[in-house]
């Protein structure tokens, strides 16, 4: 009984992903001076598609969930503001850094910042587990992930967070999968 919900979770994941797969919505300008664009809208509904695959792996990913969905909220709000002005996130972080804003910890550029490097150790763990090698032990995975892509960024206090957060969360996963 317990090999097949495994089995049915693995592939809800993979249809999931499949279906992030297909997705893009940031291509390079042919005109280089027209500058770049990052759709605000389009890439929010991506994130919010990871937060789907997030929700099939289970409650383990709740940290990393919230500080994804945290980060959507703020760069939705700063839209909802003025949706036409802030449709480019391009356009957003530019504002914000003209009125000295940028750094600020709530601003839109900090919140698109951790949202990338939380999507890029999403995406790191899922092909760990998925593609690369779906026996491979969860908090390995997580561990290497981690490493790979937030660890650079934490500092000693966030890093000990992560690593009893990365534990707890190796600990059910393992036990819902097996």
């Amino acid at each position: 009984m317990k090999r097949s919900r495994d089995i049915e979770k693995r592939s809800e994941i993979n249809s999931a992903i499949e279906e992030l797969s297909v997705l893009v919505i940031v291509k390079p300008e042919e005109d280089h001076e027209a500058g770049a664009r990052i759709p605000t809208k389009p890439f929010l509904s991506l994130c919010y598609m990871v937060l789907q695959v997030l929700d099939k792996v289970g409650p383990t990913m709740a940290v990393l969930r919230q500080d994804i969905h945290q980060n959507i909220k703020r760069l939705e709000a700063i839209h909802e503001s003025n949706p036409l002005t802030n449709s480019n996130l391009v356009e957003i972080f530019k504002s914000e850094t003209s009125k000295g804003n940028g750094k600020k910890r709530v601003s839109g550029s900090k919140s698109f910042v951790w949202l990338t490097r939380s999507l890029d150790f999403t995406s790191a763990l899922l092909q760990a587990l998925l593609v690369k090698d779906p026996k491979k032990n969860m908090e390995q995975a997580v561990q290497e992930s981690y490493d790979a892509t937030l660890k650079p960024w934490h500092g000693w206090i966030a890093s000990a967070a992560y690593r009893v957060i990365i534990t707890i969360s190796s600990f059910f996963f393992s036990s819902t999968f097996q």
